[in-house]
């Protein structure tokens, strides 16, 4: 989104659902990502998720590991760094369907993971490419005052109460608009 602050993100490869995990997916988050999602399709978003912070930021959520095969040309970089993509500390926080009458569509599912778990240093963003410009980390309240999409500004207005509560919410957020009318559902 040109001259929008964005989350990293993007599609699903399809290798994605063959790579292997070094920790599950807590069991609240699986079930949740279950509902309303074709059961094979957890584990893709999980590594889909890892495989994209790395490549627009060239942060690694792994922990160290053997890869059990060669991995697909889109993962050789990560496993060169001799870790395996991991869930732990993944907490799925947001899902969001565009309106069918978008140019650009999505099913997005948004992530939230503590920068505790990220492997090297938070402020090297040497490794990532160019598909995004002025990385940088930014405190929530300021980051809610730049140019953001809605679902953006949404998905952070949710992450700031979490934070400042720090009680785990009940259910997860779910702006359904897969037809004309929109639905605001809650994933329990």
């Amino acid at each position: 989104m040109p001259n929008k602050f964005v989350f990293p993100g993007g599609a699903i490869d399809a290798d994605d659902a063959s790579i292997p995990l070094a920790t599950p997916l807590n069991p609240t988050c699986m079930n949740r990502l279950a509902q309303d999602s074709p059961e094979d399709l957890i584990s893709a978003l999980i590594a889909g998720a890892v495989r994209e912070v790395w490549e627009e930021t060239g942060l690694l959520l792994g922990a160290p590991g053997d890869w059990p095969s060669h991995p697909p040309a889109d993962w050789e970089s990560f496993a060169a760094t001799g870790h395996l993509p991991s869930a732990e500390g993944f907490r799925f926080v947001f899902r969001a369907i565009t309106p069918p009458a978008r140019p650009r569509r999505f099913d997005a599912r948004f992530f939230l993971v503590d920068a505790d778990r990220i492997h090297g240093d938070l402020d090297d963003f040497s490794g990532a490419e160019d598909e995004l410009s002025h990385l940088q980390w930014i405190p929530i309240s300021e980051a809610r005052q730049f140019n953001l999409p809605f679902i953006t500004e949404v998905v952070l207005a949710e992450i700031q109460s979490f934070l400042e509560t720090q009680t785990p919410p009940a259910s997860v957020p779910f702006f359904d608009n897969r037809t004309e009318e929109s639905r605001f559902l809650r994933l329990a």
